[in-house]
């Protein structure tokens, strides 16, 4: 790997990993739906810009209801998911919550037929998605003292409930892409997910609740959210991926909740031992998930553009 190519993944890490903290700060001022249709705007606003700049075609007007399946699956449901449920659950535990995408990914790949697993695969992959989900309940356990609304306990599951749904839904996002949108520029599916997610949310924040105040604090955080966290990054994503390997380009997946946990502990948020063991746990079960034989390596590499727009990942 070049050393551009590591700083890009170092730096696109970081801004994801940022975003779990820049939507809690958001959520401060703003209500779920507002902190998704924020960064929808400012994501799309330059997603487009580089759109008309690169000259990219649009897709047929068939693939408009995958287009909308995939933006709700992507971003109008997980962006609101993840701004609700961090109203009672820490940032940090909300960035390790979202590294299971994969594994719910992984499942409903299986489940609907996207993918076949050999023989030998088949107890790799029960060990590495039984060791994601002792993670998640290592997480869970790893509650502050006073999480939740009002310290209550209840408040707290209700948040993990919500960041479960958001990374199950990003999951079925990348399956649904993969099946549904094949052959389409990834930086056009990028614009048009983003776009159609806005208007599928616009109704629910002009008749929904709206804020009592907005102070600068809450604006940066959705305006870095969208043009950092839902614009360059999806930039700089599919850069990578077009420039490594995908097992390369998944490390990114790994460094989020580590970011996470950082930005989490500068923010001033208590990290106990059980979410750090939590998320080493995970961690693991993703690391047996992604291992592969040669041959398997190799037929990968070959299908390498196989997943046209992959989840975002915060």
């Amino acid at each position: 790997m070049r050393f551009r190519d590591a700083l890009e993944m170092f730096l696109l890490s970081a801004v994801w990993g940022a975003s779990f903290i820049l939507i809690k700060l958001a959520g401060d001022d703003l209500p779920p739906v507002w902190v998704a249709l924020g960064r929808l705007t400012f994501g799309s606003l330059l997603l487009w810009a580089v759109l008309k700049l690169g000259r990219y075609p649009l897709p047929p007007l068939r693939l408009l209801g995958p287009l909308v399946a995939v933006a709700v699956l992507n971003n109008a449901l997980p962006f609101c998911f993840f701004a609700w449920g961090e109203r009672s659950v820490p940032s940090s535990i909300a960035a390790i919550l979202n590294a299971t995408t994969p594994i719910w990914g992984l499942i409903l790949g299986l489940a609907t037929g996207g993918m076949a697993l050999g023989a030998r695969s088949i107890g790799r992959t029960v060990a590495g998605v039984a060791l994601g989900f002792f993670g998640v309940l290592l997480v869970v356990y790893a509650r502050p003292a006073g999480a939740g609304a009002g310290g209550s306990g209840n408040g707290y599951l209700f948040g993990v409930i919500l960041i479960a749904i958001a990374a199950f839904s990003y999951g079925a996002g990348a399956v649904a892409a993969k099946r549904w949108l094949q052959g389409v520029e990834p930086v056009v599916i990028a614009t048009l997910q983003l776009t159609l997610a806005w208007l599928v949310l616009l109704p629910l924040g002009a008749f929904g609740p709206h804020p009592a105040a907005i102070h600068w604090k809450a604006l940066a955080a959705v305006t870095m959210l969208g043009v950092f966290g839902s614009g360059l990054a999806y930039l700089v994503y599919f850069r990578l991926l077009a420039n490594t390997s995908p097992t390369h380009t998944l490390a990114v997946t790994f460094l989020l909740p580590v970011w996470g946990l950082f930005w989490g502990f500068v923010a001033g948020e208590p990290i106990r031992w059980t979410a750090l063991a939590g998320m080493a746990v995970i961690l693991a079960g993703l690391v047996l998930l992604n291992l592969r034989t040669p041959a398997q390596r190799a037929n990968r590499n070959v299908a390498r553009a196989a997943d046209p727009c992959p989840a975002e990942q915060n």
